[in-house]
C-alpha cells in the first residue's frame, strides 16, 4: 500500500523530517515515490510546509496518510 509518511532526516536530538509518499514495505528512511513537503518541529512555532495538490492528488490516487502526517495535514488545513 501506498503511504504518506515522515522520513527522518537531520542531526541526533535535532530532528527534521521529509513528508514523503512511499510503498509501505520500504524502511522509513528508504525509497520514496514523492517529496510533496517538510516539517520542523524544532522551530516555535513547528515549521510546516506541504504541496496541497501534491498532497491531495496522492489521496485522491489511493495513498493513506500516517496519523502524524494526518494530524500536519489537517493543521495545514489540506484536509478536513
Amino acid at each position: 500500500m501506498v503511504k504518506i509518511r515522515l522520513k527522518r532526516i537531520g542531526a541526533k536530538k535535532a530532528p527534521f523530517y521529509r513528508v514523503v509518499v512511499a510503498d509501505g514495505r520500504y524502511a522509513r528512511d528508504g525509497r520514496f515515490i514523492e517529496e510533496i513537503g517538510y516539517y520542523n518541529p524544532m522551530t516555535n512555532p513547528a515549521e510546516v510546509k506541504i504541496d496541497a495538490e501534491k498532497a491531495t492528488a496522492w489521496i485522491g490516487k489511493g495513498a493513506q496518510p500516517t496519523e502524524t502526517v494526518r494530524a500536519l495535514l489537517k493543521k495545514t488545513e489540506i484536509l478536513k
